[in-house]
């Protein structure tokens, strides 16, 4: 996925200038519909808004949907690693990227844009630059939650009013200190000045004349009166002591009051909080039970959902679209064949014949009673009461159907008879049974392997085929085994013969894909004309009836239409393909009868 820039996260998918998210563009697979699935578009992620494009070259045309991510939803896959969904009220995007790491970054980006679309990330508020654009945020984050803003606001009020209550306090406090030093002070000069006095009065050598006048002087009564009387606390300071004590019981008193209120706030936070939760429970139960209900509503209604769709007979998809997706799925995988170069290998034919006989194995019975049915049913004429239907007329090609269903599956026998000129049976039922080249020309297969070899001309295969969504992935688990039949008169050919029909096995992968049981045989005669002449015999007069029977049990429900449907287009096709391929292969080289 070719991306502008990737996106983690961090501080460097934003832009320093704006501040902003990086814009993101890539390539993702998005889910269109059942005819087309999954489609690979033109995905940009900017300014909190996700965009799409049929390609990066038609930009300029115009996107063709976009998701404004503000209330998306980004919900990774459960089991799919590659595979996320945005949603947005009903619409959803179903969106693939090549890998898991390229889904990290893209989900992450995505969660960073709707991260900085909110109105209260602190990235959104820096970038604010005008008290104008402040206001408005706040005013949006009021209007999204008053009731609880209110609520939360009373509280603040409440811490508020504290914070107020404890300067009180602190001034208070203060104030009593510097009293309390004030005190201490006048004391100690008290103390000093009478220590002076007493010392004066012990000091008899010295005449009282000498003392200053300004030392101390006589009162009325004869007694010394200090020049320093006693400090006063209210004289130094003014502290009205009642009023203080009146004003320290009321802050008290406040603080108490306020505390009391915050408690009461929060008891009632805490019910209001208990009740939500009850109710959001409450709502929860309903949306279960309703969502319950609809999904049973949804059962009964032909509409149907997401790419999540599988199979089934509670299908939410009817016939035509069922069978319109696999046409679509069909033809993609047609054009996926026809562009890529396939490099086939030349396997030269065995020149001996080892294939008269079925060989000694455990299944040798079977494998002779499987051959004298299709000797004895398959070729027989498909008029009469066998209630055979043309259904494909090609030139020498015939396409025969019979409509047989067991238990709502469809068990349509189908029979093909078909001439090729320039190959002999020998040659097409070879390369029908020989797995060296089974993937040359089989185009419905996703892989195989042989699980035993059983003799010469029999083996087990296990394949799987690949999946036509919206139907399971199928496998087979089958016997298949290469005859030659002499004819028993000589003016008839000798037929040759391949027929694959199910068994089980020990050794079988085990899978989540749906069995599949077949029986199949492609019967081939060889018919010459003679050359001109003493002319040899040259693929020019050589010609090769066919005859193919398929009887094909899906193993699962699939509507009845669409199975007959996808019959009737690719027998004829197979046919085409592989007759061609035999054409191509045996093309200048010798004759094998």
């Amino acid at each position: 996925m070719s991306e502008k820039s990737s996106s983690s996260g961090s501080d460097e998918d934003v832009d320093p200038e704006s501040g902003q998210p990086m814009e993101l563009g890539g390539v993702l697979s998005k889910w269109t519909n059942y005819i087309h699935g999954w489609q690979d578009r033109w995905v940009v992620l900017k300014n909190n808004t996700l965009s799409y494009y049929k390609s990066e070259d038609e930009r300029e045309y115009g996107c063709r949907g976009s998701l404004c991510l503000s209330k998306a939803v980004i919900t990774p896959h459960e089991f799919d690693e590659c595979r996320f969904d945005i949603s947005v009220n009903d619409s959803v995007w179903y969106l693939r990227a090549e890998d898991p790491e390229h889904r990290q970054q893209w989900i992450e980006s995505i969660e960073l844009h709707k991260a900085e679309s909110g109105y209260g990330s602190e990235t959104s508020l820096r970038r604010h630059g005008s008290m104008l654009s402040l206001t408005s945020a706040a005013s949006a984050l009021s209007a999204t939650s008053s009731s609880s803003f209110k609520k939360g606001h009373r509280l603040r009020e409440k811490l508020a009013e504290m914070e107020t209550f404890r300067d009180i306090l602190c001034r208070q406090v203060d104030t009593l200190q510097k009293y309390f030093d004030s005190c201490a002070d006048g004391v100690s000069r008290d103390e000093f000045q009478r220590d002076t006095v007493e010392e004066d009065e012990d000091e008899e050598d010295f005449p009282a004349a000498s003392r200053t006048d300004g030392e101390c002087n006589h009162n009325n009564n004869g007694s010394k009166e200090k020049l320093f009387p006693p400090a006063s606390p209210k004289d130094m300071n003014g502290i009205d002591f009642k009023g203080e004590a009146i004003t320290f019981k009321a802050t008290t008193a406040g603080i108490l009051s306020t505390l009391s209120h915050c408690i009461e706030l929060m008891v009632k936070r805490e019910d209001s909080w208990q009740k939500r939760l009850d109710k959001e429970l409450e709502k929860r139960r309903r949306l279960e039970d309703a969502y319950k209900c609809a999904m049973n509503e949804l059962k009964k209604k032909s509409h149907y959902g997401g790419p999540d769709y599988e199979e089934g007979p509670n299908s939410l998809i009817n016939e035509d679209e069922f069978f319109d997706a696999v046409e679509a799925e069909l033809d993609r995988q047609d054009k996926i064949d026809d562009q890529s170069e396939k490099v086939r290998r030349i396997t030269p034919v065995p020149a001996a014949d080892p294939y008269s006989t079925i060989g000694s194995h455990r299944l040798s019975a079977k494998v002779e009673e499987m051959v004298q049915n299709h000797m004895t049913y398959s070729l027989q004429d498909v008029g009469g009461d066998a209630n055979w239907q043309l259904v494909i007329e090609e030139g020498e090609m015939k396409v025969y159907r019979r409509e047989v269903e067991e238990n709502g599956i469809v068990l349509d026998p189908l029979k093909a008879t078909h001439a090729v000129k320039g190959v002999t049976g020998h040659e097409v039922c070879h390369y029908f049974w020989d797995t060296a080249v089974r993937m040359d020309w089989e185009t419905t297969i996703e892989n195989f392997n042989v699980v035993e070899t059983l003799s010469d001309n029999a083996i087990i295969v296990y394949q799987t085929h690949k999946r036509v969504w919206p139907a399971s992935q199928r496998d087979v688990l089958y016997l298949s085994a290469i005859r030659k039949i002499l004819a028993t008169n000589e003016n008839d050919p000798d037929t040759w013969l391949v027929c694959n029909f199910s068994v089980d096995h020990d050794n079988a992968p085990t899978n989540r894909c749906v069995r599949a049981k077949i029986n199949v045989a492609m019967i081939c005669q060889t018919l010459v004309s003679p050359p001109e002449g003493d002319k040899e015999i040259s693929r020019d007069n050589i010609l090769c009836k066919i005859t193919y029977v398929a009887n094909v049990n899906p193993g699962g429900w699939a509507p009845a239409s669409v199975l007959r449907a996808v019959a009737k287009r690719e027998y004829p096709k197979f046919l085409k393909r592989f007759t061609s391929y035999v054409q191509e292969k045996t093309a200048g080289n010798p004759i094998l009868f």
